[in-house]
């Protein structure tokens, strides 16, 4: 479904990806995992269109991606989470998931969705009315996740989902996520929650500097060595 091959992006002179090779199967939950400054969050950015790419090849359900618009990404089906949720805190959750669903396709089948996710996550239907902003933490999370649930995508990016949450809601978001895969959406996710992400994923990267050192199934992973090491601290 998404494919990426020898991507590199710079900013100004400094190199930050540097041939990144990766891929997304049809229903699949891939993790990406990393240290801070290792390039999660310009990878994904690149991915959406937010940020441009130097040289390498992106398809997205064999459509090329490296020139078009980061609105037609999400019209096509690929829509990102963005890290620190991004939700309008002066508008309401209703509103905030009204304006997910802003391609015409999602237009078309607002209610359908809207009812969808108020069957995933009631506590957004309890909470339509109050301001975006004035939800904890997780509420925000599940919003920020609905939002993006809006625009009806064949494949979600999360940009660390679980980042300052407490452990409780760290648990119940990556209870949300693998109800998503089990709803058949292609995932990648963005997390430094080594563990926990990889026990819930199909397959996995680990990348360091702006480079794949590792990659495979995601059992596989939290068996090697390395990755125990500098992750886990085991």
């Amino acid at each position: 479904m998404l494919k990426v091959e020898k991507l590199s992006v710079f900013y100004g002179d400094i190199q930050v990806l540097h041939d990144i090779s990766l891929f997304v199967g049809k229903g699949e939950l891939v993790t990406l995992v990393g240290a801070n400054s290792a390039g999660k969050s310009t990878l994904i950015n690149a991915i959406s269109g937010v940020v441009k790419s130097k040289s390498g090849h992106m398809e997205f359900c064999e459509e090329t991606l490296e020139s078009m618009p980061p609105h037609r990404r999400v019209e096509i089906g690929l829509v990102q989470i963005p890290e620190g949720r991004m939700l309008f805190p002066f508008m309401t959750v209703q509103e905030n998931l009204e304006l997910g669903a802003f391609t015409k396709k999602a237009r078309r089948e607002k209610e359908s969705a809207l009812e969808k996710i108020h069957q995933l996550f009631p506590v957004l239907r309890d909470r339509k009315d109050q301001l975006a902003g004035s939800l904890s933490g997780g509420e925000q999370q599940m919003c920020a996740i609905a939002r993006g649930l809006m625009a009806r995508p064949a494949m979600m990016m999360l940009d660390e989902p679980t980042l300052g949450l407490a452990p409780i809601l760290v648990k119940e978001t990556f209870a949300i996520i693998s109800q998503l895969r089990r709803e058949r959406i292609s995932i990648l996710l963005v997390e430094q929650n080594v563990r926990n992400s990889l026990q819930i994923s199909d397959r996995g990267y680990v990348l360091e500097v702006g480079r794949i050192v590792l990659e495979g199934a995601s059992g596989e992973l939290l068996h090697h060595d390395q990755l125990r090491k500098a992750y886990m601290g085991i």
